[in-house]
């Protein structure tokens, strides 16, 4: 069973910067692909960005530019880096894994943590 820990949310201002981690444990930390969800109050669950095994990454649209993903296999932990935060950024941040790659990982996500709350206030 993999067990994964987010860290780091908080309130921010907007143009601020701001860093989560997830932790991950259980499992081989480098068989799975991790990737970062949103979900707003009323909305429905959003894809934020991922990172496969070997690294590769992909993100989506709406914070291309200003979010980076890596991983560090040393502390088997993920990381998201969000620059320039918006208030529309505000929103309970959950990390995912799935054994999958990064495509398995955004249809399914096997495995979920318990979320991070980050508010970017105006």
């Amino acid at each position: 069973q993999v067990r994964l820990v987010e860290s780091g949310g908080g309130l921010v201002q907007a143009g601020d910067s701001l860093s989560l981690s997830c932790a991950f444990s259980g499992r081989t930390f480098s068989n799975y692909a991790v990737g970062w969800f949103r979900q707003a109050p009323g909305t429905e669950r959003e894809f934020v960005g991922a990172i496969s095994w070997s690294s590769i990454t992909q993100y989506a649209d709406s914070v291309k530019g200003r979010i980076t993903i890596s991983r560090d296999s040393a502390k088997n932990t993920v990381y998201l880096q969000m620059n320039t935060l918006r208030p529309e950024d505000t929103a309970v941040y959950y990390c995912a894994a799935d054994r999958g790659g990064i495509g398995t990982l955004v249809r399914r996500g096997e495995f979920w943590g318990q979320g991070t709350q980050v508010t970017v206030s105006s």
